[in-house]
């Protein structure tokens, strides 16, 4: 047996990776889901759904009933810089957790009690794995996340829509961290050049305290006011000078609904500031065989080279204050290159082919049923 304490869901990235773990560690063991309740909506979808519903159990039961540890191996979501489980009251035979952070700098007493906590931690990138190192917590190794290949693939990925125009998708949570700023004024400076440019944006943030960290941008005026999503989008776009008819803004969608996204795009820029993990949509983007503009930073580096990806290299260490008031350090992308490989990129469509290519190729590797193969090895030894 083994037992998983995850997120799940299909719109933010956790739940997403739980999900995918959840449907392929129970192909290579007998599995109980430690969880918050679900139902069809938190899923998406009905096969996933009746597989879950027959794995799960409700957290809160599990733990009224809970007596002394496990029998059985552990693993758990470490869902910030405080590396603390999920679940903390859950122990295991072995307890391996799972961690995705984006601070160069963790508290002697958090390394601390992970180390105590956990018998090892894998962390989402390479990255990440260093800056546990660093802080003198051994017991770690990297687990990359995977894609979906039957849904992400280069497989009919010429638009259908917006045939005339050059169209730019920008993915990920709105906050500072993400580099939407950067997107912003990168792109109305194409705009302003340019008639034929559009700007597809998914950055729904279930989380106000994060997408107000925009605020410290150093590029663009933000005020998000209050209002729906829509609304919000609109001020911070319109306020920078952005053309509304220019720019398509999507809800939070289901993940499998983003591949008709990827598809109906020329270019993604990725122009982050840090990332943990390897960056989700951005692999998934990758693998729809799409060339991106990607900073050749932190968690990223795990996935792009000059083949498949076209790299911003300007970078900068600079401290950022964190919405909790730590600091960390992260890369600033520069600016006036992130507008070069922009307008780069629209000039050179016939290039873009072949890099596209590349990136569909180098994602074939990174699947879910890999990540959980690895998961469950780590279970065993």
């Amino acid at each position: 047996m083994l037992y998983l304490v995850m997120p799940r869901g299909h719109t933010f990235g956790w739940g997403i990776c739980g999900k995918y773990l959840t449907r392929e560690l129970s192909a290579l063991s007998p599995l109980t889901l430690i969880t918050e309740p679900f139902d069809l909506k938190d899923i998406g979808d009905d096969y996933d759904y009746i597989l879950f519903k027959s794995l799960a159990t409700d957290q809160n039961t599990f733990l009224a009933s809970l007596n002394g540890s496990l029998h059985d191996p552990v693993i758990q979501a470490i869902t910030d810089h405080t590396l603390m489980p999920l679940q903390p009251k859950i122990r295991g035979s072995k307890n391996i957790g799972y961690t995705f952070f984006e601070t160069s700098s963790l508290s002697p007493e958090n390394i601390s009690q992970a180390g105590s906590r956990f018998d090892l931690i894998a962390a989402g990138s390479t990255w990440c794995e260093s800056i546990l190192r660093k802080h003198g917590l051994n017991n770690t190794c990297t687990v990359i996340q995977g894609v979906d290949r039957s849904i992400f693939n280069p497989c009919e990925n010429q638009k259908v829509f917006f045939r005339d125009q050059f169209v730019i998708f920008s993915g990920g949570k709105l906050e500072l961290r993400k580099g939407q700023d950067l997107v912003i004024k990168a792109f109305k400076v194409l705009q302003d050049k340019y008639d034929d440019v559009y700007l597809i944006n998914s950055w729904y943030n279930h989380w106000a305290f994060s997408m107000q960290t925009l605020a410290a941008s150093p590029h663009i005026h933000c005020d998000l006011g209050a209002g729906d999503y829509y609304a919000m989008i609109d001020k911070l776009l319109a306020d920078n000078g952005i053309d509304l008819r220019k720019v398509l803004t999507l809800p939070p969608k289901p993940n499998i609904a983003m591949a008709k996204i990827y598809r109906n795009s020329d270019c993604g820029i990725f122009p982050n500031r840090c990332e943990g993990g390897t960056n989700l949509v951005l692999m998934e983007y990758l693998a729809c065989g799409k060339p991106a503009i990607v900073s050749n930073s932190s968690g990223h580096r795990d996935i792009i080279d000059e083949e498949n990806a076209i790299l911003l290299k300007e970078l900068e260490a600079r401290p950022f204050v964190q919405y909790d008031g730590s600091t960390t350090l992260w890369d600033e992308p520069d600016l006036d290159e992130v507008v070069d490989r922009l307008e780069w990129a629209y000039h050179n469509r016939d290039r873009l082919t072949s890099i596209g290519e590349n990136a569909g190729k180098s994602m074939e590797l990174h699947t879910w049923q890999r990540a959980a193969q690895k998961f469950f090895d780590l279970t065993q030894n």
